[in-house]
């Protein structure tokens, strides 16, 4: 096998063709890819959700399905459903567009909580269970999903429950005025079609398993712990981080030492995760919606500054 920072580095110059300017996003994706998770992308409309998720799957070959959540979405248009077949008598099972690679699940806020509670399973246990059968998902198995945190109207918020399956939760953001430049004069990416991969399924495979591999010493695990803790005893926070989170953090910021050419992970490994990992799994006290989710950055980032570095 290659070198796996070799590797890592190919994808993240290959998506970052099609995504200008905007190398500390596409490490995220790649950091949530290597660690087995999914990513909450959370921004204003036209600002690269589709071209991020869309980049990632051809860059590494992968099949690639966008689904448009609304609010006639059933569960059997995501997962599939079984057809009867008269000549064999017989029902078949007609997979539904969860079944591939890297999947787009844009608006997801704005379908009911029944859809939306259908990916459960399949984002946790990369599977499908219906009629009593369980039919396994293509690996590497990834969702994407996007929401716009600053319209309300006609959406149903992501329950707890369904947030906390999400490893990542990341924003683009606006492109600087020399990057839109460039988009505007047309010179910045090639179209997506002629994005060729740089990676094949069985590399991406290999990455999450030697991102496994990354030891962590006691002390950086003792420093997730008293971080996680925190959270736990803020009086800021109504509820802190639960034990899924602080696996999730240690699974993502192994993901971050194999992307930077390390076995071993560092404090920084931890905190620069920290806030896009924990943040959306926390409840602030005495909070709206219009500033939940900033208060909880706020409070996180609050809390890496109070909580001890080890030495």
């Amino acid at each position: 096998m290659v070198d796996p920072i070799t590797l890592v580095r190919r994808l993240e110059e290959n998506v970052g063709r099609a995504l200008v300017g905007k190398p500390d996003v596409v490490r995220l994706a790649v950091v949530g890819l290597l660690a087995r998770g999914h990513v909450l992308i959370e921004d204003v409309p036209g600002v690269g959700k589709t071209t991020l998720a869309a980049a990632l799957a051809r860059s590494i070959g992968a099949g690639f399905q966008r689904i448009q959540f609304t609010s006639d979405l059933l569960p059997s248009d995501v997962l599939g459903t079984s057809v009867y077949q008269p000549e064999d008598g017989e029902f078949v099972f007609r997979p539904g567009p969860i079944f591939t690679n890297i999947v787009l699940a844009d608006e997801i806020n704005r379908t009911t909580p029944k859809t939306q509670s259908s990916l459960l399973e399949a984002m946790n246990e990369a599977q499908v269970s219906l009629d009593h059968t369980t039919h396994l998902l293509p690996r590497p198995f990834m969702v994407l999903a996007t929401q716009n945190p600053r319209e309300h109207a006609g959406t149903y918020p992501l329950p707890e429950s369904q947030l906390d399956r999400f490893l990542l939760r990341i924003r683009i953001g606006y492109p600087s005025q020399t990057d839109e430049k460039v988009i505007l004069r047309g010179a910045a990416t090639p179209a997506l079609d002629g994005l060729g991969p740089v990676l094949e399924a069985a590399d991406v495979l290999a990455l999450q398993d030697a991102a496994d591999r990354i030891r962590a010493e006691e002390s950086v695990l003792d420093y997730l712990m008293a971080l996680v803790g925190a959270t736990r005893a803020s009086s800021l926070l109504a509820v802190g981080v639960s034990p899924r989170g602080s696996l999730a953090l240690l699974r993502a910021a192994r993901a971050q030492a194999l992307a930077d050419g390390r076995d071993y992970l560092v404090p920084d490994d931890i905190k620069g995760l920290a806030v896009p990992v924990l943040a959306h799994r926390v409840m602030v006290k005495a909070s709206g919606p219009s500033g939940a989710t900033t208060d909880a950055e706020r409070v996180i980032r609050g809390l890496i500054q109070d909580v001890p570095v080890p030495r």
